[in-house]
């Protein structure tokens, strides 16, 4: 997307900055004082994914979060650094750069696996990892193999991006929405209807689901003794409920938290019961 957000339509763009860290130009969103929390978004968002929490938690923290690699103002760099490994690896570079020292990381969908990726690295946060809806399952069945290889194509082929993006209207973002289980108002889907008409953003999002593998992560779970607090909305119809209780499982050292009436979108549904739980 075009730099800089205009702070008139992009939640806390007054909080914006850009930062050339190679292979990228981050996107960077960060106030308050006291403990550092970083905040990672999933696949497909950006940091308007979590203009609610953000606000909430910069009233008694440190408060970071940023754009994954092509999504939203960040600027992809290198576009075979999309998989989870190498984003987890350019994103531990960044806060070594920038000096964070984080006590939580705060993550939405796959935004948990990256976490964990950290925490294997040597980030070590003493709260540990909160997943809202982690993404922490690979898909089942034919679309175990269908998905991933749609996206593979799609990822390589020429003008998809551009394609998706000139056709991409209000009312498909908001079926899109509606099939995830959550109910955003008008502001918050024109949010995403801003990123999915985004040719660099679209492209970015369809890179990182062709790069895109769990397999040694899942495996490596009942390894990674992160503290973690995983929550799941019982209307999720992206990440099924039942994913987080089996990765709750694997995890030594998780617990789990269902909420009722939230979809894959719960922290922007209700962030005051989020902010509640990240408290506890």
């Amino acid at each position: 997307m075009r730099w800089p957000p205009d702070p008139a339509t992009w939640p806390m763009a007054a909080h914006s900055r850009q930062v050339l860290h190679r292979p990228h130009r981050w996107h960077i969103q960060e106030d308050g004082s006291g403990d550092t929390i970083i905040l990672i978004h999933g696949a497909g968002g950006a940091t308007q994914s979590f203009r609610h929490l953000f606000p909430i938690l910069t009233k008694t923290h440190h408060v970071v979060t940023f754009d994954l690699p092509g999504q939203g103002f960040t600027q992809l760099g290198a576009q075979q650094r999309c998989g989870l490994d190498h984003m987890a690896e350019d994103i531990l570079s960044l806060i070594r750069h920038e000096g964070w020292k984080p006590t939580q990381l705060i993550c939405h969908s796959a935004g948990t696996a990256i976490a964990l990726r950290l925490w294997e690295l040597g980030l070590r946060p003493a709260k540990g990892v909160f997943g809202v809806n982690a993404a922490l399952g690979n898909f089942k069945g034919v679309a175990g193999w269908l998905f991933p290889m749609m996206a593979k194509a799609l990822a390589v082929t020429p003008f998809s991006a551009t394609m998706f993006a000139a056709t991409t209207t209000r009312s498909s973002v908001r079926t899109l929405i509606q099939g995830t289980g959550s109910t955003l108002d008008r502001a918050g889907l024109e949010l995403y209807y801003q990123l999915a008409t985004d040719k660099g953003h679209v492209d970015a999002t369809l890179s990182m689901m062709a790069q895109w593998s769990l397999d040694g992560l899942l495996t490596r779970l009942p390894e990674i003794d992160a503290p973690t607090h995983l929550i799941t909305g019982a209307n999720d119809m992206a990440v099924p409920p039942q994913v987080s209780r089996d990765a709750a499982q694997k995890l030594p050292n998780a617990r789990l938290t269902e909420l009722a009436n939230l979809g894959h979108l719960a922290h922007e549904e209700d962030a005051a019961t989020i902010a509640d739980l990240i408290a506890t």
